[in-house]
């Protein structure tokens, strides 16, 4: 436990503890394979096309201390994650267990083709080895994902509005400012009157189908995400704050890095909401979002009247920076994570009934025969 935690016990069998997660071997090789084919590509595009001499060259003359900015933000961003998922799911977890986790959850998600969900599977075992029930990872996964789209759609507002009255710098018509700000802000609306919809409609539902049907519990789980979300922002949690904004912030300053490295950087408020609408390429479900979020993120920064050749190698160093550092350090995580899994089995394996062991999520427990 950490300093000044108190102790939590609880009496548990060993059956209660749920197995670690395991790796889809063939999925993890497929995935890396189709990585390292499409980096190739990528390579041989740039070098050999004719016509990509402005690019070219470009690479040829990048700042590696802007690179290394890039990822040292990177590294910040995840950190931030580590912040808002602890804050979420379980604030009890020691810090060098969370970071584990959600590094590692990172590092799945660089490479897994799952549009973003690839540590998912590792999540929810950490919420079960923490004592969640089903419903309640449920309806906090709902929340979690709620909250890390929160920054992101308010951003697109605020900056759409401030680009739309002048008050940021930057030139882009009102189709591509005050409609994407509007859009964003209704979003809100509909998701804060839709979780209360879905209340309604899962009541309905459970009244006459029964509380076990499928539409009615997905429903209600919808409906709790959301009352989930606007009770922790009540709770003002600074961890959960700073984690939620540190996370989209420092990962939208690796493309700003990134643009200083090649000598052409457009306003910030620009590379703001062109990450921010162009992001949404990611949800295509290659690894790592490559080449959906990377064309995503070029096609709207030149909407914007960004450079073709300086967008295209600022999002290439940044989509390279948003693939390494996150994989290199979940590698690094989860290998830390087995280890500490491995100490703690063996604990519990040689630990006699009413014995204590320190158990990830949960502090100390008491074992029962």
């Amino acid at each position: 436990m950490e300093p000044g935690h108190a102790a939590t016990v609880a009496s548990l069998t060993r059956d209660d503890f749920a197995p670690a997660p395991r790796v889809d071997r063939s999925l993890l090789r497929r995935s890396l394979l189709t990585l390292s084919v499409a980096v190739v590509v990528a390579v041989a595009v740039i070098t050999l096309v004719p016509g990509l001499a402005s690019l070219r060259s470009r690479f040829a003359h990048g700042d590696p201390a802007w690179l290394a900015l890039g990822a040292v933000l990177k590294v910040l961003s995840g950190l931030s994650y580590v912040a808002a998922f602890r804050s979420v799911f379980c604030r009890g977890m020691r810090w060098r267990v969370s970071t584990q986790i959600g590094l590692s959850e990172l590092g799945a998600n660089a490479v897994l083709p799952t549009g973003g969900a690839g540590g998912l599977a590792l999540g929810a075992w950490a919420l079960r080895r923490g004592g969640m029930d089903g419903g309640h990872i449920a309806r906090r996964s709902v929340a979690f994902f709620l909250l890390t789209s929160l920054p992101n759609v308010l951003g697109v507002a605020i900056i759409g509005f401030g680009l739309a009255a002048g008050v940021f710098a930057g030139r882009a018509s009102l189709a591509l400012t005050l409609v994407p700000a509007l859009v964003a802000t209704a979003a809100i609306v509909i998701t804060i009157a839709g979780g209360r919809w879905a209340a309604t409609a899962g009541r309905r539902r459970a009244a006459r189908s029964g509380p076990a049907s499928r539409v009615a519990r997905a429903l209600q789980t919808l409906a709790d995400g959301v009352a989930e979300v606007l009770s922790l922002l009540r709770g003002r949690d600074l961890w959960l704050l700073c984690g939620l904004v540190g996370y989209l912030a420092f990962d939208v300053m690796i493309l700003w890095a990134t643009f200083h490295a090649f000598g052409s950087v457009p306003p910030l408020a620009i590379i703001w909401i062109g990450y921010l609408i162009g992001e949404l390429g990611g949800l295509v479900p290659l690894p790592g979002g490559i080449g959906g979020l990377d064309a995503g993120l070029v096609g709207t920064l030149a909407l914007y009247h960004v450079s073709f050749a300086a967008a295209t190698a600022a999002v290439l160093a940044y989509r390279a920076l948003a693939l390494v550092v996150p994989t290199v350090l979940g590698a690094v995580a989860f290998v830390l994570l087995r280890a500490s899994l491995a100490r703690e089995a063996l604990e519990i394996s040689s630990c006699q009934p009413g014995g204590e062991v320190e158990v990830i999520g949960r502090g100390s427990v008491r074992l029962t025969a």
